[in-house]
């Protein structure tokens, strides 16, 4: 049934009440264990002092977000500042020349902060990947650039290259990775479009350009070659009908959004308690299933901001970066589930799409993921962690079109088409709700561990049948009934502009 199925107000009303008073409910239990348990001493390390107006500690758990708006803020903000200073000086005078410029301001920043060695070490795999890419031959550019990337994430070849940077300051070892992951990812877009080039070949400086534009550089995202190629020689500069308008709306929203992190922080603690299983295992239910979803939230949170600060600066020097991720709110199918937009572009446009095509196949779906997934563990880095979470997925994915293939078939498809489109969507709703927790349990175990993963599965799934399964299950649905309805709202905005636009 098609996707503008729509449902009584009332039943959209009902659904909107479950879900507020249950996520809630939620809140108000976690809330409740975080109180009591602010001063145990296994939170000792991850619950610290605060914010002193709150008379709270603070849940600093999370070592990548505290690193951002503590330790790396000035850092960032001093380097950001410094591009977009320049970046606008060149928009102004020498537009024509402004991506050769990036490149150097680029190139002195990372020479700055990290030295000549990682420079070099960086231009070297930029050199071996450009001699690559002059072959034109896709297979051997994704070899070697597999290769290269295993470099940085598996031993003893990381350790070895580490050892040629100089130094020990504390952000180190996260440039580090972080920039030399993002460079193989790079140089093998470019090896990739230059495969597809017909007439000769792109520079080595368009690489230099592409690899060294800093607010990409050492934490993405990632937009493929062709598509920063064109906008970065672009030298119409004016711009869009109150666009600096909605770039400044949205700065003032990612500010606000560090704010509101900060201040959840003080009052649950939804990354520390997940840490000591011990306190887990005496949560309720609802508890538990609070927490999982809620730290699924936070993580889309935390790279919405992160990706969004940079994609604000990259706004400014009249490029159209990769989107931020979709909610994990507003997800329901694995297909849509990413929490990095531009490696799920790049992943989409080199492999899965690549392979998978129309995605109706089963065979071709399968060869598609397994592939998309064999990637994705080494850009991770392999680990026990990686692989678990890479085949859970990965089986998501075939598994979705392992159904829709199932129910296609008689007589399933003759008593779809005989009901009506709203108890389709209703019907569909229960497969989609039973998903969405798949999708959850299946991502949480990357974040937080293993054994909460199986603490909450086993609680919702097993102990708690049949009431607290149920009970999550149904809330879930009105959930995933909000998220249609949503959906068929901009699916007849779209319809109608497209009306408008024909006449």
């Amino acid at each position: 049934m098609g996707i503008k199925a729509a449902l009584p107000k009332y039943e959209l009303y009902f659904y909107t009440t479950v879900l507020s008073l249950a996520l809630l409910w939620a809140a108000d239990w976690i809330f409740d264990v975080s109180s009591e348990h602010m001063n145990r001493k296994t939170f000792k390390d991850s619950v610290q002092q605060g914010w002193h107006y709150f008379g709270r500690k603070m849940d600093v758990a999370d070592f990548e977000w505290t690193m951002w708006f503590t330790k790396f803020r000035n850092y960032i903000v001093f380097a950001l500042s410094g591009h977009v200073i320049f970046a606008k000086i060149c928009s102004m005078t020498v537009p024509e020349h402004r991506s050769i410029l990036y490149m150097v301001y680029g190139i002195l920043a990372v020479f700055a902060t990290m030295g000549f060695n990682y420079l070099m070490l960086i231009l070297s795999h930029c050199g071996l990947l450009y001699s690559i890419a002059l072959a034109k031959q896709k297979w051997l550019c994704f070899v070697a650039g597999l290769c290269s990337l295993a470099t940085f994430k598996m031993e003893p070849f990381s350790s070895w290259q580490s050892g040629f940077v100089i130094g020990n300051f504390e952000l180190q070892d996260i440039l580090f990775y972080g920039g030399s992951g993002f460079t193989i990812i790079r140089c093998m877009s470019f090896a990739l479009e230059n495969c597809e080039k017909k007439d000769g070949n792109y520079t080595f400086l368009d690489l230099l350009k592409y690899n060294f534009y800093l607010p990409f550089f050492f934490f993405g995202p990632i937009m493929t070659f062709d598509r920063f190629h064109a906008q970065v020689h672009n030298n119409n500069l004016t711009r869009k009908e109150r666009e600096m308008w909605n770039i400044r709306v949205m700065a003032v929203v990612h500010l606000v959004v560090i704010v509101l992190v900060d201040v959840l922080f003080h009052f649950l603690y939804i990354l520390t308690i997940p840490s000591d299983m011990k306190l887990a295992k005496n949560l309720s239910d609802w508890s538990l299933a609070g927490l999982a979803y809620f730290n699924l939230v936070y993580d889309w949170t935390k790279a919405a901001v992160m990706f969004g600060v940079i994609n604000t600066i990259s706004r400014l020097d009249h490029l159209d970066p990769p989107q931020p991720p979709k909610c994990i709110t507003m997800l329901y199918v694995f297909a849509e589930t990413h929490f990095d937009r531009g490696i799920n572009d790049w992943l989409c446009k080199y492999v899965y799409d690549h392979i998978g095509q129309n995605h109706d196949n089963i065979f071709k779906e399968l060869m598609a993921t397994v592939s998309t997934f064999a990637i994705t563990t080494l850009w991770l880095g392999p680990c026990e962690i990686v692989y678990i979470w890479s085949f859970f997925n990965c089986f998501g994915l075939n598994f979705e079109l392992w159904v829709a293939k199932f129910f296609q078939l008689q007589p399933f498809a003759t008593i779809e088409n005989n009901m009506s489109e709203a108890m389709s969507r209703r019907i569909r709703g229960v497969f989609n709700a039973a998903n969405f927790w798949a999708i959850v349990l299946y991502n949480v175990l990357a974040l937080n561990s293993l054994d909460f993963a199986k603490l909450v599965a086993k609680r919702i799934v097993i102990k708690g049948f049949p009431i607290s399964t149920l009970s999550v299950l149904f809330v879930t649905y009105c959930g995933v009934q909000l998220i249609k309805e949503r959906e068929r709202r901009l699916a007849l905005e779209e319809e109608d502009a497209a009306k408008d636009k024909t006449e």
